[in-house]
């Protein structure tokens, strides 16, 4: 999929591939709300007409971009990202991708708590009680805005069940 030459990845490819991936991003915006209604019923527009319209802007927009990748510019050893760049990216973006495996397993006031303390213990430099800290009150925040403010559920995991947290 991306060209890897000597450690790094050009920009045209990179490029080239957010537009495809933007473009298959509208594509599903513009299935799906077809499946709803794209038109107009006796009450106004159904539930997919406006997502329809968005859809279609992402696609136009991916397209436009994917043209003036491939025709008008020339990119042609633009260095996009290398290995010492990519480092730091991969230190905020692997952590999400942790958050994101441990809210399911062990639902997203867990997930929440250990990616803040994490995210301000190790990137940050704060002290391990500071991190504690915010960590729980942010999880506790969460839980009084979503769940006892606008009564809205979120991901639960097992310590929230032995808490006797539903």
């Amino acid at each position: 999929m991306a060209e890897l030459q000597k450690g790094y990845v050009s920009r045209k490819t990179m490029e080239i591939v957010t537009t495809l991936l933007t473009g298959g991003v509208g594509i599903a915006i513009c299935i799906e709300s077809w499946r709803s209604g794209v038109g107009w019923s006796d009450t106004g527009p159904e539930a997919g007409y406006f997502p329809f319209i968005v859809g279609s802007l992402v696609i136009l927009g991916s397209v436009v971009t994917l043209l003036r990748s491939l025709f008008f510019y020339n990119h042609e050893g633009e260095i996009f990202i290398d290995i010492e760049r990519a480092k730091p990216v991969l230190g905020f973006f692997l952590p999400i991708v942790a958050f994101i495996v441990i809210s399911l397993l062990l639902g997203l006031y867990v997930g929440t708590a250990l990616y803040i303390f994490g995210s301000m213990k190790w990137q940050g430099g704060y002290r391990w009680w500071v991190s504690t800290c915010a960590a729980l009150a942010v999880s506790a925040l969460f839980y009084l805005v979503f769940e006892v403010g606008f009564q809205v559920p979120l991901l639960k995991g097992p310590i929230e069940g032995w808490l006797g947290i539903y």
